[in-house]
């Protein structure tokens, strides 16, 4: 099973908690619009900070508007606060910023209510969730899919974990490459070439593929060469496309075939693709005629040099001429452009959604950008019903180069994730001290795959990153396997408590160190909003990085089964058991497993 759920992540806050952010802030803007009611609402621009536990930045600017002295109003403000079960200090600084220091038993009563409220962690719903419709791995029927099909696939699972914890409502689409001229020249050769297929493979989808793959390549080059045969095949895409048996029948072979192969791939990356969710480019065919129609008639595309083109005032190729989006060919057939865009009706009238989201390849952001302003221009896409392009960067070797075997090619995907695996055993079985080689290879899978994913999703999308097992796998540095430690050390210390229960003692003190873990907890909400809002997994990886190295210095700093006193044992039980359901439930959401042993 994949690592998160619609169903799991759907379910209803028992009760949303809100953050010591929200809290303060909300102090503060209250106090500050009573300070200066000409500018309410005010905002007191709240930041965590080194100095304090926040600062508020805000009222230097607003005193420059109200041209009143930022100091006098920065001491106002503080009076007119009251609020002493939850801020302990409010220190005016410098020319007017304010130090606030939040009390402890409001940082760990925060931190209860939390953990009341099972797997939501007091995380709240969307006040007003859509429908996002992403459209993410994307592999190409008859190939075997490459080192570039990963980050799609990886960071669109991801998006969908985050948005759907949110409350928002994700539809996954695949529009896997099954159409055109490709098919031509792939269904022709199989015809000339009766026994090239053989033997039938349906049942192991890695063999069936590798096949498909070889016949593809000998396809490409009778192509490339023979002229009366690229006649033939571009004739059969005219069959295909206008529905003959013949054609058809041997077309859905070669997707049947390669889904049962993707169908592989996905599950080693512990991912759950639905059926029902891979909607290809073919499943667009019948209506791009309706959709070059409708662009032609309303004027937004118009006819040049026998084609049916969309032109762009701001978009210029290397002449300086205008590049125009190809709706429809001179000779009548059709290209993504097409499908494309009868993708974005079929999604926004047909499915609903109010949100477009692609995870697609950086190169292809020029494509998109003419075709999400073609559909605005139809009148698709407007304020209400937004699409957005997830450009990503390139998958790069630990030269800093594009990655690539030792014979120039790309690398196999489903190589690249079974050596990752094999490197995670040999990490594992060095560490395991009571796991059966069961166990550990059932651990490799998890760490091995976690390390693919976290070290994608620990980089913004837009960057380039390299891909480097060593660096991967590595129990130091910000990687997943020190995030799967720190939880499965976690796991451990909660076994050995014995009869010792966690349970939150808002009365106690807290250390430095544990304050410092305390506050970063209570995070975990905004960050997933703040992360999910803005299409950044990135953020939410480094948020829990934060968390496992904030973990480690209160492991270190302050003792835990050997605490001072009885309840100091069950209130540091306390955070670490939180800890470790927010490690789980952040990992899961970026489609990461976090074992219980290691």
């Amino acid at each position: 099973m994949p690592t998160h759920t619609l169903e799991e992540n759907g379910t209803h806050s028992m009760a949303s908690v809100q953050s010591l952010t929200t809290s303060v802030h909300q102090r503060l803007a209250d106090a500050l619009s009573a300070a200066l009611p000409d500018a309410a609402p005010a905002d007191p621009l709240l930041r965590r900070s080194d100095r304090a536990d926040f600062q508020a930045n805000g009222i230097l600017a607003l005193a420059k508007k109200q041209k009143a002295n930022p100091r006098e109003l920065a001491t106002k403000v503080v009076e007119g606060i009251d609020a002493p079960e939850l801020l302990k200090d409010v220190e005016v600084s410098g020319p007017g910023f304010l130090n606030i220091t939040v009390t402890d038993r409001a940082i760990t009563e925060t931190l209860a209510a939390r953990a009341a409220d099972g797997d939501r962690l007091g995380v709240p719903l969307k006040d007003a969730p859509g429908t996002t419709v992403i459209d993410y791995a994307q592999p190409n029927v008859a190939k075997e899919m490459h080192v570039g099909h990963l980050r799609s696939a990886v960071i669109g699972d991801a998006l969908r974990g985050m948005l759907d914890f949110t409350g928002e409502k994700t539809v996954g689409r695949h529009h896997i490459g099954d159409w055109g001229t490709q098919f031509g020249m792939l269904i022709q050769y199989l015809i000339e070439n009766p026994d090239e297929l053989a033997p039938e493979t349906d049942t192991d989808g890695e063999q069936a593929i590798s096949n498909l793959n070889r016949v593809y390549k000998a396809s490409r080059a009778v192509f490339d060469a023979d002229e009366e045969f690229k006649e033939r095949a571009r004739r059969r895409v005219v069959a295909l496309q206008s529905g003959d048996e013949e054609t058809l029948a041997l077309w859905q072979r070669f997707v049947d075939e390669s889904k049962v192969y993707f169908y592989s791939v996905f599950e080693k990356l512990d991912m759950e693709i639905r059926d029902e969710e891979i909607v290809g480019e073919s499943a667009y065919n019948d209506m791009m005629a309706e959709t070059a129609r409708l662009l032609e008639e309303s004027g937004v595309a118009v006819r040049s040099e026998g084609a049916l083109v969309v032109f762009f005032d701001d978009i210029k190729g290397k002449d300086d001429k205008p590049v125009p989006l190809i709706v429809q060919k001179a000779d009548g057939g059709f290209g993504y452009a097409a499908s494309d865009l009868s993708a974005i009706r079929n999604r926004v009238f047909e499915v609903g959604a109010t949100t477009l989201l692609y995870v697609v390849d950086v190169r292809q952001s020029l494509h998109f950008r003419m075709v999400f302003e073609t559909a605005r221009r139809a009148g698709w896409l407007n304020d209400d019903v937004t699409a957005h392009n997830m450009g990503y960067g390139t998958v790069l070797g630990a030269d800093g180069k594009p990655f690539k075997t030792r014979a120039g090619e790309t690398v196999r995907l489903e190589d690249l994730l079974d050596e990752a695996v094999q490197r995670a055993a040999e990490v594992v079985r060095e560490k395991a001290q009571d796991l059966t080689e069961d166990e550990i290879q059932e651990r490799a899978a998890q760490v091995g795959i976690g390390a693919v994913k976290y070290a994608d999703l620990s980089t913004s999308p837009s960057r380039d990153y390299k891909f480097d097992l060593d660096q991967m796998v590595s129990l130091n540095g910000d990687t997943s396997v020190y995030l799967q430690y720190a939880y499965a050390r976690i796991q451990s210390i909660l076994r050995k408590a014995g009869d010792a229960r966690p349970a939150a003692h808002p009365e106690l003190a807290l250390a430095p160190a544990e304050r410092g873990l305390g506050l970063h907890l209570d995070a975990f909400g905004d960050t997933v909003f703040e992360a999910a809002a803005e299409y950044a997994p990135h953020k939410l990886a480094a948020y829990l990085y934060q968390l496992a190295s904030l973990y480690t210095t209160f492991y270190d700093k302050c003792p835990v089964l050997k605490a001072d006193t009885e309840e100091q044992k069950e209130n540091r039980l306390f955070l670490c058991d939180l800890t470790a359901r927010t490690l789980h439930r952040g990992m899961a959401l970026l489609g990461i497993r976090t074992p219980e042993r290691l």
